[in-house]
């Protein structure tokens, strides 16, 4: 039998006592220093401590329904607990020597307590009264159990007895009234004679003897008629009992010394018994044999306990607990397509179909493989042959090779079996199998006669092997897995992962799942690693999911992960399952007894997660439209993964729906929210935020709710509105407000409201002034009158001219101001039913663009689609699509077109000590050390290109005042810190930031791609690069989306130059092949769906043209797998019937269209998968290794292959 599996272990002083929660992870050790702690054991950490015993507590249980347990010491004292309150709730007094065990009653309110003053007593802990004293043994009672089902108690005293107590007469006495018959009456009256104390409700039913010495343990077999009893004799005693009598059965003797508690095994026909000899023993209950014995080193065990409804055992020793089971309960399985084979509870081998959900009848016995009580570790199926192959544990693990016979007509015994030693066993291809002996660290190779033809010495000390693909082994070491191939005996790859214990290949075998305890490891066939995470909570099994998302389940949950590390949970469980297969929103799985069994799972969250990380758009708007995906942490994921305007749609709280809006710029729903709420501090985050994008209109409303009068003002008179700002004039005189009043009729040039307002409030010196000032002599006069003075009684200084007020140049109070586009995005736009379908290329109807919105509209969203509007196929700019010289009949065209688009200290050496980006380095006018970082990070070696953007970097970084005559201007450094007060984080501001590049750059970009103005775009994608290479990021998405710019930059300008290559010898027939050649690979690099069409139908149009049908097919299936609508595709249908029928190229070109290769970006041919290759260390691209050392022709700045630390965009 293998050895116990240690689930969990506490260090303390003696554990006296134990209890299982009957539902919850926890178990209550009760201690000889007088403290009860609680403990968590699936998580190993202690929950409580209870310390109000006076001295060691030695009995302790919880209530099967209530929260609360029981404790009992040795200060006579029976104490009541609520672990929710987490207090003692009462103490129930009465005996006089120390308590030995306490036990709740499973059905009523009673509590079984055992004393050293010889009684056991029976307390209704409801009413807190002493219900039953029970007497007769004469010496200490060590332990006292009530029946799990019968109203029955057994004792076990010092007195060498065992009792078994009838409390019939109790129930029925304490059971509430009812009528009662004559004969009930009689025989209540008549009752059993009383004993020493009067006690006539419990009565001894029968007294064993048969110990010789003490007894310190005594338990009821959870179902059957038998009691097993432990003692000081060293010996574990059987009983029987029937209505009538009861007598000893059998002895398990192997004990050296005393023995201290026992039980049945709740599921098995097996014993447990611990002692004094520092064992745990197991026992056969049919045989009374021995079965397995555990042993500590230095700790006697003091008390056992199992678990009411699982598989685990507990004990207590001298220095803590420790939380075991027997044997694993994993059952043995292996899947094929839509079949599980299965061993289960009963050693039969059966088959399930996932396919109709059915469960086959038994079909193999394996009864006689291993111990009865041993279940088989693991099973592996040979489709080819329809054969399995079983290990088990026993006799140091064995292995057995059997046929699995055509029908399932029983549970046979197989005839044909071939058997042998081994600790592991697993098919490696159709004929062979695997077999692992731990003892010798060696691997036999056999044939299915179970002949060896080969033996492996592992190259390390290893604990497990699995299959690896064909003709290779997974071998599991402590530290490390190893890939291993058979045939070479040699070792393919290696990856240090810890505590491998089972491996789950992918459908479609390119991925594997290493599960240890805690961890999941996802790596490829090849055992590249590709994402790992940590669980708190033990991990048990795991399955595929058809998109490529793993599904595993821990003790209590069902999770997910995706292949980039992103996971959640998809349901809790109530029992702890293994995953076999999942389809659709069916998950099957075994549970612990074998059993399949199918739970319906939501796989809407991990497939929207999935969708999203691969831009499925489709099957995001079908899961946003169709769903109830909610919740917060798909809320938090979209915002982390910089999709605000997604999450909106799923949210309903209007504070959260306020505040994603304003993150994603959505001023519409904003508006919606902040009227909802109407909190002053939503009005002032929507002014800023409407002031960011130019929308006034959406200010002035906000400056409205917030009664902000002088801001409005200042904000019609910038936008020109003359008609609002005589209003807020009026306004402030209703309002009494001198100052505003003031203030308006400075903003509108009105000297005579200012002259009245001055009077009003008796400043007549300040309105003569301002009236002379502007020429009103009239009103001079009039003022001197009232203050009964003259002109000559005055002297005031010589007034120059008044500066009239500003007036806008052009009034824009119509219409809002376009500081930055914040329309809205590709999904707002769908799920308001403004795309008619998510394929960019279909068709249009006439007078829009493909998306059913303005051509001029802008969305700035993402550049992955979302920055092309596709017209249709009528318009391809200058791309001949045509079919003239193709004899086809009116083929359409794609179209492509891109929417038009501190303080004080501030020095600029600060700039260059504070940051390690090249571009502030530039901004510092550092010149020399921003080469030297642009050398160190991306090998940059050719600077003559950046020299404009070294410019007009350095330019932008300072603006200059001009100061008194003959003096130097004053020189202000720009900063993009503009809070910071810490000169060490002061930055400066840099021209071009990355929303501009997205937006511009590549937009325009695009728009030469449309328009066959190749040359234009290589320069415009060579500035993308120019340009982020001297860039600044504010945050780590914002990285992740520089990288994938630059790798958008780079695709284009690879496919634009070999384009390019092509046209210049497009008319020499000399060069057909390499025409063809080139023209194959335009298609290669990654470019935007619509660009890629133009690529293919050019391809395509070209391979037919010079007759390669074979060729031109390739390129048409390519083109209808992107778009089966519309004219192009309906001109591929036809090239492609036309080249198939044909069969034939004219003319072999090197393009091999089923191999994976790249294009090297110098010489324009393939650089097949396998063969060395060097990149640049900016751009990616990849070069054959002669160009090592030259410089890119991508970038046309960095040195290809050269040594580099990576571009730094953030200043952190």
């Amino acid at each position: 039998m293998q050895s116990m599996l240690t689930k969990f272990e506490s260090k303390s002083s003696r554990a006296k006592g134990i209890a299982f929660h009957p539902k919850r992870p926890w178990i209550l050790v009760s201690l000889h220093t007088s403290t009860i702690q609680l403990w968590d054991y699936r998580m190993g950490t202690l929950i409580d401590r209870f310390e109000e015993h006076d001295g060691p507590v030695r009995g302790i249980d919880f209530h099967c329904t209530q929260p609360l347990f029981v404790s009992g010491g040795d200060d006579y004292k029976i104490k009541v607990w609520s672990y929710q309150t987490r207090r003692c709730l009462f103490t129930l007094n009465g005996h006089l020597d120390y308590v030995r065990t306490v036990f709740f009653h499973h059905e009523l309110p009673w509590i079984l307590s055992s004393s050293d003053d010889q009684t056991i007593r029976i307390w209704n802990w409801q009413n807190r009264s002493l219900i039953c004293t029970m007497t007769g043994h004469n010496h200490y009672t060590m332990c006292a159990q009530f029946h799990p089902k019968e109203d029955l108690i057994v004792s076990a005293s010092l007195d060498q007895s065992v009792r078994v107590w009838d409390i019939s007469g109790l129930r029925k006495k304490h059971s509430a009234p009812t009528s009662m018959t004559f004969e009930d009456q009689m025989a209540r009256a008549n009752a059993n004679q009383a004993d020493m104390f009067g006690n006539t409700d419990a009565v001894v039913k029968f007294v064993l003897e048969g110990h010789d010495r003490g007894v310190n343990w005594v338990s009821f077999h959870p179902t059957l008629p038998l009691i097993i009893s432990a003692g000081d004799d060293r010996n574990v005693k059987l009983w029987r009992m029937s209505e009538t009598k009861a007598w000893e059965v059998d002895t398990c003797r192997g004990h050296f010394q005393n023995s201290s508690a026992c039980l049945f095994h709740p599921h098995q026909d097996l014993i447990l018994s611990v002692g004094e000899d520092k064992t745990v023993r197991v026992w056969d209950l049919n045989k009374r044999t021995a079965v397995q014995s555990f042993k500590r080193e230095n700790d006697r065990f003091w008390v056992i306990a199992a678990h009411p409804e699982i598989n685990l055992f507990a004990a207590g020793h001298d220095n803590g607990v420790m939380v075991f089971k027997l044997e694993r309960e994993r059952p043995a399985y292996a899947i094929h397509q839509n079949n599980l084979f299965f061993v289960n509870k009963e050693k039969h081998v059966r088959s399930f179909d996932f396919t109709q959900n059915i469960q086959s009848p038994s079909m193999l016995s394996l009864k006689k493989l291993g111990a009865p009580w041993v279940p088989p570790r693991t099973l592996s199926y040979n489709p080819a042959e329809r054969s399995i192959l079983v290990t088990s544990p026993t006799d140091g693990g064995t292995y057995e090779l059997i046929n699995l016979p055509k029908d399932a007509s029983g549970a046979v015994e197989p005839t044909d079996t071939k058997r042998g030693t081994g600790n592991s066993a697993v098919f490696v291809a159709r004929n062979r199998f695997a077999v692992f002996n731990s003892s010798s660290q060696t691997i036999d190779i056999k044939d299915l006669s179970n002949s060896t033809t080969k033996t492996i010495k592992t190259p390390t000390n290893i604990n497990d092997i699995y299959f690896g693909g064909t003709g290779c082994l997974l071998l599991c070491a402590p530290s490390t897995v190893i890939l291993y191939d058979i045939q070479q005996k040699k070792t393919v790859a290696e990856l240090a992962v810890s505590g491998v214990k089972y491996v789950v290949w992918s459908n479609d075998g390119l991925h594997a799942a290493l599960l240890s305890k805690h961890n999941v490891t996802i790596v490829t066939k090849t055992l590249e690693q590709v994402s790992s995470l940590h669980e708190t909570i033990r991990i048990k099994s795991a399955t595929w999911d058809d998109v490529g998302v793993l599904l595993y389940s821990t003790l209590n949950h069902i999770k997910y992960t995706l292949l980039n590390g992103d996971n959640g949970i998809i349901r809790t469980l109530g029992e702890t399952i293994y995953l076999t297969k999942v389809k659709g929103r069916s998950l099957f799985c075994l549970d612990r007894q074998a059993k399949p069994k199918l739970l319906d799972i939501d796989p809407t969250e991990y497939r929207f997660k999935l969708a999203l990380v691969k831009r499925n758009y489709d099957e995001m708007l079908s899961i946003i439209k169709t769903s109830n995906l909610v919740g917060q942490s798909i809320i938090s994921y979209l915002q982390k993964k910089g999709y605000p305007e997604i999450a909106l749609q799923f949210v309903q709280d209007p504070q959260t729906r306020f505040e994603l809006a304003i993150e994603c710029g959505n001023l519409e729903v904003a508006v919606e929210m902040a009227k909802e709420l109407d909190r002053p501090k939503l009005w002032t985050r929507l002014s800023a935020e409407a002031l960011s994008q130019g929308n006034h209109q959406v200010v002035e409303m906000a400056y409205q709710k917030l009664r902000n009068f002088d801001k409005l003002s200042f904000l019609y008179l910038v936008t020109g509105d003359t008609e609002k700002l005589n209003r807020m004039a009026k306004i402030a005189e209703h309002r009494n407000d001198y100052t505003a009043r003031f203030q308006n009729a400075i903003y509108l040039g009105d000297v005579e409201t200012r002259i009245q307002m001055l009077k009003e409030i008796d400043l007549y010196p300040l309105a003569y002034v301002t009236a002379k000032a502007h020429g009103l002599n009239e009103e001079c006069e009039a003022i001197l009158e009232a203050s009964g003075l003259t002109e000559e009684d005055i002297r005031i200084p010589e007034i120059s001219v008044p500066i009239p007020p500003p007036k806008a140049i052009v009034p824009t109070h119509q219409k809002n101001w376009p500081l930055r586009a914040a329309s809205q995005s590709f999904f707002e736009k769908a799920l308001l039913g403004q795309v008619e379908s998510m394929t960019i290329e279909d068709e249009a109807p006439s007078g829009t663009n493909g998306f059913a919105m303005d051509e001029g509209a802008v969305d700035g969203k993402g550049f992955n689609g979302d920055l092309l509007d596709v017209e249709g196929e009528e318009d391809a700019a200058g791309w001949d699509m045509g079919d003239d010289d193709l004899n086809l009949e009116q083929v359409g065209e794609l179209a492509v077109e891109t929417d038009g688009a501190g303080v004080g200290m501030s020095e600029a050496e600060l700039w260059a000590r504070n940051s390690p980006i090249a571009a502030d380095h530039v901004a510092a006018g550092s010149f020399e050390t921003a080469m030297q970082l642009l050398n160190r990070q991306v090998g940059a070696v050719n600077f003559e290109p950046l020299k404009p953007r070294f410019m007009e970097i350095y330019q932008a970084s300072k603006t200059y005042l001009p100061a008194t005559v003959g003096l130097p201007p004053l020189v202000n450094y720009v900063r993009r810190t503009i809070e910071e007060t810490d000169s060490r984080k002061i930055l400066p501001a840099i021209p071009r930031d990355l929303e501009s590049v997205r937006t511009n750059g590549l937009q325009k970009g695009f728009a030469a791609m449309k328009a066959n103005n190749l040359e234009e775009g290589v320069k415009i994608f060579r500035g993308v690069l120019h340009n982020l290479i001297l860039a600044t990021v504010q945050n780590k998405s914002e990285i992740e989306e520089a990288k994938r710019i630059i790798r958008t930059a780079t695709e284009y300008i690879i496919a634009m130059s070999i384009e390019l290559e092509r046209r210049d010898i497009a008319t020499d027939e000399s060069q057909a092949k390499r025409n063809l050649e080139l023209s194959a690979y335009f298609t290669k690099p990654i470019l935007e769906l619509p660009h890629r069409q133009i690529a293919l139908m050019s391809a395509m149009k070209l391979a037919y043209t010079k007759k390669n049908h074979v060729l031109a097919a390739h390129f048409a299936s390519r083109v209808l797998a992107n778009s089966s609508q519309g004219k192009n595709a309906e001109n591929a249908r036809k090239i492609k019937a036309v080249s198939e029928r044909s069969g034939q190229d004219a003319i072999e070109i090197e393009y091999d269209q089923f191999a994976e290769f790249d294009i090297c970006a110098a010489s324009y041919t393939p650089i097949y998968s396998g063969q060395p290759f060097v990149q640049d260390p900016f751009t990616g691209a990849k070069y054959h290794p002669r160009y090592k050392g030259s410089i890119c022709r991508v970038s046309q700045v960095t040195e290809i292959g050269a040594p580099a630390s990576g571009l730094r965009l953030l200043a952190q």
